[in-house]
């Protein structure tokens, strides 16, 4: 028995299979995101005398859920004590703007401090329990952007 295979019928078959397995790599691609993970926050200029040093780095946690193609969630950090002295409580921010792209993904966090508001940007891409994240946030006084980069893990 010798049967022909129908060109237009193969693609037909493929364009099908390609529609009906898109919103599962989708669903993968949320699933990788969406969740708590857990980064250290770089020190800037903390450590008491200004200047430039540094002190211990702070741990954020990110709170992320993919509905789609957008991202919502949290970002809560650590409060941060002026002059030494007891920290505040953690502030807990919503974030805004977010969207995902496969893996990949964008969102703003703003935050007023002491009624001056300041919005960060964050983009990133997660590979397994691994987030790699860039965050921009304005320079102080209008100067340049203070640029980092952190790795995140899911917990």
């Amino acid at each position: 028995m010798n049967a022909e295979v129908d060109p237009f019928m193969t693609r037909k078959t493929l364009f099908v299979l390609t529609i009906l397995l898109a919103p599962t790599v989708v669903a993968i691609a949320a699933d990788n995101i969406t969740g708590k993970w857990v980064y250290e926050m770089p020190a800037f200029g903390r450590g008491g005398g200004g200047g430039g040093q540094t002190g211990p780095a702070r741990q954020a946690t990110l709170d992320l859920k993919v509905d789609g193609s957008n991202l919502t969630g949290s970002l809560t950090t650590p409060g941060f004590a002026r002059g030494g002295g007891d920290p505040p409580p953690p502030t807990t921010s919503q974030i805004s703007n977010g969207k995902v792209n496969g893996d990949s993904f964008t969102f703003e966090v703003t935050r007023d401090f002491g009624g001056n508001s300041m919005t960060t940007k964050y983009e990133g891409s997660v590979s397994g329990s691994e987030m790699k994240l860039k965050s921009t946030s304005p320079g102080f006084n209008g100067g340049d952007p203070r640029v980092s980069e952190m790795t995140a893990k899911k917990q």
